[in-house]
């Protein structure tokens, strides 16, 4: 996890406020009667950048709960693998170990991170714990992640037949082959699956990101853990900025699956979402190359997202193909990232019904209103 430099006091308001004005009076006249040096002694040395306010208050909160840091932390005494992704904070992993009931407390747990340093020595990766540990025990553990785990990468737009073959490439711990058995069908208990069609499969929710793949870890542990990653990322604003474009969560990963391989330019995803949002509310096809490239499959080449494409291509018989069919595909065509999801749930606001790409080479697109317009654009 990158090490950043971050304002620390501010947290300490809110959870002396939890402790009420009486808990903070007596943390720190229990600090002040024991001496400070006596409570460092129990608890640990703190970490050198917190600041002396901080540091009082944090000292006095642990030596008022010095029998729960070590003392069993959690409710259950089984194995639980923590998976750390690359940029997720102390708090984001604190909540994980709560919900998997490896700890109770997690106010606890953050303040001892905090207080030792070790919330800025997390590290992307896996971590194996289990209830039966104490604070201090999972502190320690959580800054070494397991050696043995493999890093694997899921690219923005890659559609699941990619993902397998980066199985492959890596030789994880489970073949690309259980891989595809296991994203083939929806799992019952995924927080997604009432909105999805019982055809569908799992393309477009296996969320692009960093994964710490551990030598027990099979398929259906990866699925689990993909498809948590992907609830995580998906917040209530996001689901209502879908609704407020017409669309359910399937139709929002479709078309943000779309828009995730139209485009080049970051900066453009909102306008170009616009686009396609315009499109589809007045029943206009989308015409969108991507889908023709899913359509078509893997080449001979071994490729899977031909280019350029012909007319013929463009005349393909597919439900997926969007110059011949109106509205959206019968569901995603890859996996798009969070831009490209944020993009379709938060559009840029305009009239745009066309986009052609710049003639100069730069990825940028050239965004028009008619039809007219549009074929101006056109390279020679």
């Amino acid at each position: 996890m990158p090490k950043r430099p971050r304002k620390r006091r501010g947290i300490f308001a809110l959870s002396f406020i939890a402790l009420g004005s009486i808990g903070c009076c007596a943390a720190v006249i229990a600090i002040l009667y024991i001496g400070l040096p006596n409570a460092v002694g129990r608890i640990g040395e703190p970490a050198p950048e917190l600041d002396p306010i901080d540091r009082l208050f944090l000292t006095g909160y642990l030596w008022l709960n010095i029998s729960a840091i070590d003392t069993p932390a959690g409710d259950t005494p089984l194995q639980y693998e923590l998976e750390v992704m690359q940029g997720e904070n102390a708090t984001s992993v604190v909540g994980k170990l709560k919900t998997a009931g490896v700890i109770e407390d997690d106010a606890l747990l953050r303040n001892f991170l905090q207080y030792r340093g070790y919330d800025r020595g997390i590290e992307a990766g896996t971590y194996t714990l289990h209830g039966g540990m104490t604070i201090r025990e999972i502190s320690l553990v959580l800054q070494k992640a397991d050696p043995q785990a493999i890093h694997f990468v899921v690219l923005e737009g890659w559609r699941r037949e990619q993902i397998a073959e980066a199985i492959d490439i890596q030789g994880l711990s489970f073949s690309s082959l259980g891989y595809l058995e296991a994203s083939q069908r929806v799992p019952n208990h995924f927080a997604f699956s009432e909105h999805m069609p019982v055809f569908a499969t799992l393309e477009g929710f296996l969320f692009p990101d960093t994964y710490s793949i551990s030598p027990e870890m099979d398929a259906e542990n990866f699925i689990e853990r993909v498809l948590e990653n992907f609830g995580s990322r998906i917040t209530a604003e996001i689901i209502s900025g879908f609704e407020r474009q017409g669309l359910d969560i399937y139709e929002g990963i479709t078309l943000a699956s779309i828009l995730e391989r139209e485009a080049v330019i970051s900066d453009e995803r909102d306008l170009i979402a616009s686009v396609f949002i315009n499109r589809y509310n007045i029943g206009m096809k989308l015409e969108a190359d991507p889908t023709v490239q899913y359509a078509l499959g893997q080449q001979v080449d071994g490729s899977w997202w031909k280019a350029p494409l012909t007319f013929d291509d463009l005349d393909i018989d597919s439900p997926y193909n969007t110059y011949r069919y109106p509205g959206l595909p019968p569901g995603p065509i890859a996996n798009p990232g969070l831009d490209s999801i944020e993009a379709v749930a938060f559009p840029a606001q305009s009239s745009y019904l066309y986009f052609r790409a710049a003639c100069d080479g730069s990825g940028r697109h050239n965004f028009s209103n008619t039809f007219e317009e549009h074929q101006r654009f056109a390279c020679e």
